[in-house]
């Protein structure tokens, strides 16, 4: 009796650690996917329901003190770090859709779907209209 319930602990102790680290939930490294160089840190984070990330530190020197000008709205000249980019997407299957990706470098709100591609790599597809117009760049998870 007393093993069967130290397997049932340990099994479920197992199951939140690996549902823990398989959830796009925490901190990333966004990659340019034209250079190829860390440029930020996004905090990825559930809130009602839904999925957001916010700029919470921009690697670049140059750019940390930055503001949004060609945003437009609420974002319009708000400083980029500390601004929402990833805004309500919702889980479906093991991608998260039905969302919107700003880019604060043109001021653009993409269409955007994530998915993880292994427990430490994000895939981020920001697009126009369908997935096929758009471009991807890959992040890395930051282990705290």
């Amino acid at each position: 009796m007393k093993n069967n319930l130290l397997y049932i602990v340990l099994l479920f102790f197992s199951i939140q650690f690996y549902g823990q680290n398989n959830t796009v939930i925490g901190k990333w490294k966004t990659i340019g996917d034209e250079t190829g160089e860390a440029k930020s840190i996004v905090e990825i984070y559930e809130k009602s329901g839904k999925i957001y990330g916010k700029i919470i530190e921009i690697l670049e020197e140059k750019n940390k003190k930055k503001v949004c000008v060609k945003c437009t709205g609420e974002d319009k000249n708000k400083p980029i770090i500390g601004m929402t980019i990833i805004k309500g997407l919702s889980k479906e299957g093991t991608e998260y859709t039905n969302g919107k990706i700003l880019d604060p470098s043109n001021g653009m709100l993409y269409k955007c779907f994530i998915t993880l591609e292994s427990k430490d790599k994000l895939k981020v597809r920001g697009y126009i209209g369908i997935p096929l117009f758009g471009r991807t760049q890959y992040w890395l998870r930051i282990k705290d």
